[in-house]
């Protein structure tokens, strides 16, 4: 069976994340290492062995793992495509892998068991509110009784959060450098040109009476997982209040000139007096 060939991008530093790619040329197809190992439909090849990474995706199912994913959306970009999907079985979000990783997705990797991992931020198991198997279900339970809580060490405490901080300070990183990288290679202008994109589609489909309800409700909660947008509501709402104060102080205005204008209608005006009448009575 064809297998994909292993190559390394040249401007990469060695061992930087995104750097290794598996090419098959013959299908005109490039992947890079990680979109292939996190892609939720898709396994390493049988044959695959540490000691020679050539050989470790084939060709045909990387083909139909690219032909799944082009009915699934991202839940970042709203483009398809997104073949890595949430762990969590009840959520059905799918992301690019660069675009979980710019959504500060939770990535888990074991390379010695061959598991590669992404949960979308709500269902983190990091965040200790989400958690993904029966087991942990109870454990949450179970830390739910203050006894527990009481009995957790401050040494505990202070060890969990140090590395849940330092687990988003290396996702921040990798977006980060990702970034720079794209910087680099003259790809920032498009990447905003596709975001503006993105959000004209969006707001195409808020505006058009013939969009679903579902549709629009995805298209709505992906606005608001936005963390810009919600910036930009915030900004507007704070603004409100004044808005309020000048449109009540031009209605004000607009009463005064009415009231005015009502008086002036109901003015009577003296008669005008005939012109040719009043010239015979002074000839005379």
């Amino acid at each position: 069976m064809a297998k994909m060939v292993r190559r390394t991008c040249a401007f990469c530093s060695e061992g930087e994340a995104g750097s290794v790619m598996y090419i098959a040329k013959e299908r005109n197809i490039a992947a890079h290492q990680d979109c292939l190992l996190f892609s939720s439909g898709f396994v390493e090849s049988e044959e695959y062995n540490p000691d020679n990474l050539d050989i470790r995706f084939d060709v045909a199912s990387v083909l139909k793992e690219l032909k799944r994913g082009k009915r699934l959306v991202c839940n970042f970009c709203r483009k398809k495509g997104a073949t890595v999907g949430c762990e969590e079985r009840a959520c059905r979000r799918s992301y690019h892998y660069f675009c979980a990783l710019c959504d500060d997705a939770a990535i888990e990797t074991d390379e010695v068991n061959g598991v590669y991992r992404v949960f979308c931020p709500k269902h983190d198991p990091g965040n200790r509110t989400n958690h993904y198997d029966a087991a942990s279900k109870r454990r949450r339970h179970e830390l739910k009784s203050s006894t527990i809580t009481e009995q957790m060490s401050t040494e505990e405490m202070a060890e969990e959060n140090s590395l849940r901080m330092l687990k988003r300070k290396n996702r921040h990183k990798v977006r980060i450098d990702f970034l720079r990288k794209c910087k680099q290679a003259g790809l920032l202008d498009d990447i905003f040109e596709e975001m503006l994109d993105t959000l004209h589609l969006a707001q195409e489909k808020l505006m058009d009476d013939n969009t679903s309800e579902t549709e629009y409700e995805e298209t709505v909660m992906s606005l608001f997982d936005c963390g810009l947008f919600e910036n930009i509501l915030t900004n507007i709402h704070s603004g409100t209040e004044e808005k309020i104060q000048e449109l009540l102080e031009s209605r004000k205005r607009l009463d005064n000139k009415i009231e005015l204008l009502q008086d002036l209608k109901e003015v009577v005006l003296p008669p005008q007096e005939n012109t040719a009448s009043t010239s015979s009575t002074v000839s005379e």
